[in-house]
């Protein structure tokens, strides 16, 4: 039997329907994408352009701060535009887009923040091989296989709605297209699809999250071996790392390792990791990371 689609379109509800909120919600999340659009270029034009950064730290540092930059455009313009619309219409196809654009630059951070995490454990707890194991063609062969998981699973989030029948309501209880909210709006039994969701996209957060914590635990460890000079570099490094990979996946498993129920703070926890992470990321590395902070000042004394 064919599954029937009457649907065109979705209504998002948004942050609030409160006139005066949404516009409040407009100047704040206007500022906070321009100001996450700033920090995450500005890392990626000194990490492209200074001699200082070259190591696959930096390299893989370059596409976490491209990321966020995609991840943040992917949803920040459509919120900020939607606060000044009585009607917040977006079409069916262009509901599909964002999904996957989404799931993808959203996929695509966790396999560069797990990389990053391998890279400061050889970098820690194998010095003496580190530019061997984590030579230019490595760290290519390591991004390429992080784009093409995240194809694959954005694909598989789109196919699964498309599996769904819409048959009437269209409304969704949120400020973006997520894949939770349209479960709701099926006329089917959705059970097995979000079994099959929480699969893909909880089991990537889980076993990236595990697999993170016990790469730290391992150079955790190892710095006892170090003198005081390099137990505070790496403290530092692994340091900001951490604080990185807690903000981005304790909402992310909060997200998308549970039954497709919905409370009142699903759209406070989104905000966070899809608008408050991609602006934090690149505050917390240009903060702690003294090297940035110098190829900063010397790219922008030598531009004036």
């Amino acid at each position: 039997m064919k599954l029937s689609n009457n649907v065109t379109e979705f209504i998002l509800v948004g942050l609030t329907q409160d006139v005066a909120k949404e516009k409040i919600v407009f100047v704040v999340f206007l500022f906070l994408y321009l100001a996450t659009l700033l920090a995450n270029l500005l890392i990626v034009l000194t990490i492209r352009y200074s001699r200082m950064l070259g190591s696959p730290m930096y390299f893989f540092l370059f596409y976490l701060s491209f990321t966020d930059a995609c991840f943040s455009t992917t949803i920040a313009p459509r919120l900020i535009v939607d606060s000044l619309s009585k009607k917040k219409v977006i079409s069916f196809n262009e509901c599909m887009t964002q999904v996957f654009s989404a799931h993808f630059f959203g996929c695509l951070e966790i396999f560069v923040l797990v990389i990053m995490s391998f890279d400061r454990y050889v970098a820690i707890c194998k010095p003496l091989r580190y530019t061997t194991i984590m030579s230019q063609r490595v760290c290519g062969i390591l991004m390429n296989v992080a784009w093409v998981g995240s194809c694959i699973h954005s694909l598989v989030q789109v196919f699964f709605v498309l599996k769904l029948p819409f048959c009437g309501p269209n409304v969704i209880d949120h400020y973006l297209c997520e894949v939770q909210p349209l479960l709701k709006l099926a006329c089917m039994d959705t059970h097995v699809i979000n079994l099959l969701i929480v699969f893909n996209s909880g089991a990537i957060c889980m076993v990236s999250f595990i697999v993170l914590i016990i790469s730290y635990i391992f150079i955790l460890y190892s710095l006892s071996n170090k003198s005081a000079a390099g137990r505070k570099k790496a403290l530092s490094t692994c340091t900001s790392h951490i604080i990185v990979v807690i903000l981005f996946f304790v909402p992310c498993i909060f997200t998308y390792t549970r039954p497709p129920l919905t409370f009142q703070v699903d759209k406070m926890v989104a905000v966070f990791y899809t608008i408050g992470t991609p602006l934090l990321n690149p505050l917390i590395y240009t903060l702690r990371n003294a090297d940035i902070k110098k190829a900063m000042k010397k790219l922008w004394c030598k531009q004036q």
